[in-house]
């Protein structure tokens, strides 16, 4: 069998790691290059030219629908897939529309990955199963217009006001990368490509905002109603430093605490939480048994590992055993912990 040579494109290296770790029973495939942003993404497709790319699509320096276009026209027997946190309808659809093979999401089984891949280098078309319905229910979304949320009409607000991305940052609250992310969501919701055409759009569609308010000086994330989040670590003071990260931004959150796996199950039992950070040292426990035993527990809990010493063994144990996510602890600012809770409602 030929060697299939794969370019791996995401700007955290523990998602490249774990796609890695995944393709690894896959032994046809050689991985030959691995980057963290769109320039670099780039200098690899000239250089390697590949025959397989997977991909994020909010990394810096990568506007993903143009982006993506360029390279189909550059390339256009690559096989690309999109492995991404992204569900949105208008976002999976502008993609496909641009010459992408396959769209996966990335809290999805590795399992699901690997036959992603097959899938994708056997010349079909892969869509992973929670988005099916988005696309399916699609053409009635455009029809009716995209609904904004409160902090996207906000958005375009600062937009018309022509704030730029550290001014809104400084308004909001919020670090500018969060920024980045939200306008490029908010950019595939408007199907514009730009801040001067979501500006545009504001002019011709200006029901497209609630009347008679300027933006919130400083609004905070949206209250996410019944918010329960479970914090599982045996250190008490990164547990407290974490519940006031938390608490800063989603006051009204019910936030439960434990140092070890009993008491982390018995209050997810009781608590049902929508959303757990747990530490993967755990004293003389650890977080991927923990992890376990909390989805048998709470299933529709969605666990996000943490770790000091992010370990790439650790990394594919965990995800194997139900998390959706594995962050390393200095990456975990109060940004990082509402992109994973807004996700929550995505």
């Amino acid at each position: 069998m030929n060697t299939i040579r794969a370019v791996l494109a995401d700007d955290h290296a523990v998602v490249r790691s774990g796609i890695a770790n995944a393709l690894r029973d896959l032994s046809a495939i050689q991985i030959v290059d691995e980057v963290g942003d769109g320039q670099a993404l780039e200098r690899a497709l000239a250089q390697h030219q590949p025959d397989l790319l997977l991909t994020d699509v909010t990394m810096p320096n990568f506007e993903p629908i143009v982006g993506v276009q360029h390279i189909r026209q550059r390339y256009p027997l690559l096989k690309i897939l999109i492995v991404s946190a992204y569900a949105d309808d208008v976002y999976v659809q502008g993609l496909l529309s641009v010459g992408v093979n396959g769209y996966h999401l990335k809290d999805q089984p590795l399992s699901d990955l690997r036959l992603a891949v097959q899938r994708v280098l056997a010349g079909e078309r892969w869509i992973c199963s929670p988005i099916v319905e988005k696309l399916l229910h699609y053409n009635e979304a455009v029809a009716s217009g995209p609904a904004l949320t409160p902090r996207q009409q906000d958005l375009l607000r600062h937009l018309q006001q022509g704030l730029d991305n550290q001014a809104i940052a400084r308004h909001t609250g919020l670090s500018v990368k969060t920024i980045e992310n939200h306008l490029t969501r908010l950019y595939r919701q408007l199907g514009v490509q730009s801040r001067l055409e979501a500006v545009n759009y504001l002019a011709q569609h200006p029901a497209a905002i609630r009347s008679g308010g300027a933006p919130h000086p400083a609004e905070p994330p949206a209250p996410h109603a019944g918010l329960r989040i479970l914090l599982v670590d045996d250190n008490m003071r990164y547990r407290t430093q974490m519940r006031k990260m938390i608490g800063r931004s989603y006051p009204h959150a019910q936030i439960g605490e434990a140092d070890q796996i009993s008491a982390a199950v018995a209050l997810a039992r009781r608590t049902q939480p929508q959303l757990a950070f747990v530490d993967v040292v755990l004293g003389d426990e650890n977080g991927i048994e923990c992890t376990r035993q909390l989805k048998a527990a709470a299933p529709t809990t969605r666990v996000v590992l943490i770790s000091a010493y992010p370990d790439r063994e650790f990394h594919r144990r965990g995800i194997e055993s139900g998390a959706v996510a594995f962050l390393d602890k200095k990456d975990l600012d109060a940004a990082a912990i509402r992109l994973v809770i807004d996700d929550l409602g995505d």
